[in-house]
């Protein structure tokens, strides 16, 4: 089989300057495969929902000078923006949702045009997303990404893939929040789309398009009894409202299609998501990359995809 070419492109914004020089190296040397591109995605819109609370928030400045520092390491190899030019919004959500809509990021202060630019800027067969606070085990001698194409290539019902989610048990069990059933014997599917780590074929993701545009609830309880293109009108009049998480649109999507997302059943590779921001985490985290590039995690943490920090310390 030929191998297809692949792109990873990751976000930054001013959130993850604290531990971004820690993850991002180290999910390039994991990742070990050949890729066309390995792109930073600034995002320099003002921080927004949750996203404002965090603590250890840095300044523009710093994330500048942190991506720079990366590209002269030639740990990536070109840095760029998100497009809030407001033709490209409207033309890109147009395909994508098939409305008009003001916002950019979702309620907790995820960018959804971000990672509509990722896709549509991508001019590899395939691109690869981890959000950079991620962590990734594989061997050496082992590639996910490349599995993980070959794998789609063949079963044409997956419409992204990521590796398994938290390390191995030994029974072949983990804990998912999601229902999930096995495919093919190579790889686990799912009807929920997940955003924190995905290797999706950018010309075969349009296939869904357009997405349903879903919004958080209003205060008003009438105004959640109005159809959801109205919503989606009156929001847009007011510039009011606030949008679900781009994956849960997504997921609403490929509940109603023939697609799923894939998982990995080959347990040779697996990823971490740390779910805290505390000084303890930060302290710790470059002995935790050590340990996670060994492949040696506690024992309680095996099947569980966040972070347990106390396990590690």
């Amino acid at each position: 089989m030929t191998l297809l070419s692949c792109s990873l492109w990751m976000f930054v914004a001013r959130t993850d300057v604290s531990f971004m020089m820690h993850t991002i190296p180290h999910l390039l040397k994991m990742s070990n495969f050949p890729f066309e591109e390995k792109v930073l995605v600034i995002d320099t819109a003002p921080l927004s929902g949750e996203k404002n609370r965090r603590p250890y928030i840095g300044t523009m400045e710093q994330l500048q000078q942190n991506c720079q520092q990366l590209l002269a390491e030639g740990i990536i190899d070109r840095i760029t923006k998100i497009n809030y030019d407001p033709a490209y919004h409207q033309q890109v959500y147009q395909k994508h949702f098939n409305a008009k809509i003001h916002p950019t990021h979702n309620y907790k202060g995820y960018p959804i045009l971000g990672s509509i630019f990722k896709i549509e800027e991508c001019k590899s067969d395939y691109v690869l997303h981890f959000d950079s606070d991620m962590m990734l085990y594989q061997p050496a001698n082992y590639s996910w990404v490349k599995e993980g194409i070959q794998v789609m290539e063949n079963y044409s019902e997956l419409i992204s893939m990521r590796p398994l989610a938290g390390p191995p048990r030994s029974d072949g069990t983990f804990a998912q929040k999601v229902a999930y059933e096995m495919g093919a014997n190579e790889y686990y599917r799912f009807k929920f789309f997940g955003s924190r780590a995905y290797l999706i074929n950018c010309r075969h993701f349009d296939k869904l398009c357009p997405f349903p545009v879903i919004w958080r609830p209003y205060r008003t309880r009438w105004l959640n009894q109005l159809p959801n293109s109205l919503k989606t009108y009156f929001n847009y009049l007011t510039r009011k409202g606030s949008l679900q998480s781009w994956e849960i649109m997504v997921s609403k999507k490929l509940e109603g299609s023939k697609f799923y997302r894939g998982m990995l059943a080959n347990n040779t590779a697996w990823t971490l998501h740390p779910n805290t921001r505390s000084s303890t985490f930060f302290e710790a985290l470059p002995r935790i990359i050590q340990r996670v590039e060994l492949g040696d995690y506690p024992s309680e943490q095996a099947g569980h995809y966040d972070l347990n920090l106390e396990l590690w310390l």
